[in-house]
């Protein structure tokens, strides 16, 4: 039986982890609740308190936060569910241990090893409404109705940043899946061969229910990715971006960079809310759909 003197000193490992995380996690977290409560600058020596004047006016009057939430949440949707969905075909068509599969996994997972910065001028020079391969090849095959400004165009912009994300990040989530799916017994797959099940069906009832712990994990990361997607924006919009292109993360940090770092904090608290109440619908709907 461990003495409790020996218990007492192993818990004397744990002291350098919870002081970085007290330090750089607690500790900043409640400064930002307490400066979302001021008016302060950033610099001065002083500031006024403003009670919830901040949250109310960010929740309730804030048309440039409502509007880069709008624009947040579409690129959330489009991403999660065109990254998902592409990871796990991937994954399906790449699972089996060859060594063509071996080179196209390579092939698809290193964007994931670029910069968001390096993925932002490659898409950016896609995207050229002038020279970029996307018009050029539209062209080409004598689509030219269909050639498009792209990230020009304020309606539609947040969805051509979405497909960059979703080429940026679809072969990491397809690792994911790709271990799920070698976990699967074989055997699932030779009854339900027995039984007559075509691939169609082997995937419905064996691969589909399998992977659900994958995907439960690619959703949840993806759905983080989509809310970080901060210097892929900024990579393609400029700084600051246009009201098409602005998204939280991006707001907050114009509103830091205006000298409003008290409002910033008010804005990052109502951020954090939001990503908390969509990972609680995900796993609730996670749930659901699982049984």
């Amino acid at each position: 039986m461990r003495s409790p003197r020996r218990s007492a000193a192993l818990l004397l490992f744990a002291v350098p982890a919870l002081a970085l995380y007290g330090g750089f996690f607690l500790l900043p977290a409640v400064q930002g609740l307490r400066y979302a409560t001021t008016d302060w600058d950033g610099y001065s020596p002083t500031f006024d308190e403003v009670g919830l004047s901040n949250l109310t006016e960010v929740v309730s009057d804030d048309d440039l936060f409502r509007n880069a939430l709008t624009n947040n949440l579409k690129f959330l949707l489009v991403v999660v569910a065109g990254q998902t969905l592409l990871a796990l075909l991937l994954a399906v068509l790449l699972a089996a241990r060859s060594r063509s599969s071996t080179v196209l996994r390579a092939l698809f997972f290193l964007p994931t090893v670029l910069s968001s910065v390096s993925v932002a001028f490659i898409w950016k020079f896609v995207y050229d409404p002038n020279f970029g391969p996307a018009n050029t090849l539209l062209g080409a095959v004598g689509l030219d109705s269909l050639k498009a400004s792209y990230l020009g165009d304020d309606g539609a912009a947040i969805f051509w940043v979405a497909v960059a994300q979703i080429w940026f990040h679809a072969g990491q989530m397809m690792v994911v899946y790709i271990a799920g799916i070698n976990q699967i017994p074989e055997e699932l797959y030779d009854a339900a061969k027995t039984d007559g099940a075509g691939k169609w069906q082997q995937f419905r009832h064996v691969t589909w229910p399998m992977v659900a712990p994958a995907t439960t994990l690619v959703i949840a990361y993806t759905t983080l990715q989509s809310f970080k997607a901060f210097d892929l924006i900024l990579g393609l919009a400029g700084n600051p971006p246009r009201s098409g292109l602005d998204v939280l993360a991006t707001r907050i940090y114009s509103t830091f960079a205006n000298s409003q770092l008290g409002y910033a904090a008010a804005e990052s608290i109502v951020f954090m809310v939001a990503i908390a109440l969509v990972t609680w619908l995900q796993n609730r709907a996670g749930k659901v759909a699982h049984g």
